[in-house]
């Protein structure tokens, strides 16, 4: 797989500058952080995001992976080269883990869609709950907002 591109990495740090500056009003202690891996043994998962709202403390436990039960929010920004894995494997698996909020961002297309209320459906455990917007739009996410106004698109490489 592909490193992520430089735009790519842009959003996750504006997404985490904005939601560390809302954290502490609607949760002391917690934290937006990219880099921690989730480990769900009852499905037999493990993904690591590119960002999860969790308390800054599970950072500073001895285990090597973070329990999903103490994530409350995932967001992903769409690779360039791989997008099924956030759209599909990853719809999927977050749902089935428990976590309550999957922020999807997609710069190929310039939208973002916010998944919620992970539960059963005829199809199995998914998000029952969806809201697509546009960047440039104010986005609530869980009980934050998001600019997506501050997220650039990829550059067209077919020009």
């Amino acid at each position: 797989m592909m490193s992520p591109v430089k735009r790519h990495e842009l959003i996750t740090l504006r997404l985490r500058r904005q939601l560390d500056a809302q954290l502490n009003a609607t949760h002391p202690g917690y934290v937006a952080h990219s880099g921690p891996e989730i480990e769900a043994p009852t499905i037999q998962r493990m993904r690591r995001p590119d960002l999860v709202v969790l308390p800054e403390s599970v950072l500073e436990e001895e285990d090597d992976y973070v329990n999903p039960v103490d994530v409350i929010l995932v967001a992903e920004v769409v690779c360039r080269s791989n997008p099924d894995n956030d759209y599909d494997r990853k719809m999927a698996d977050y749902p089935a883990m428990g976590i309550p909020v999957y922020l999807l961002i997609d710069p190929r297309k310039s939208t973002l869609s916010v998944h919620s209320d992970p539960g059963p459906t005829p199809e199995g455990v998914r998000y029952r709950a969806r809201h697509d917007h546009g960047f440039g739009d104010t986005v609530t996410v869980g009980p934050w907002t998001v600019d997506s106004g501050e997220f650039l698109p990829y550059a067209d490489r077919n020009r």
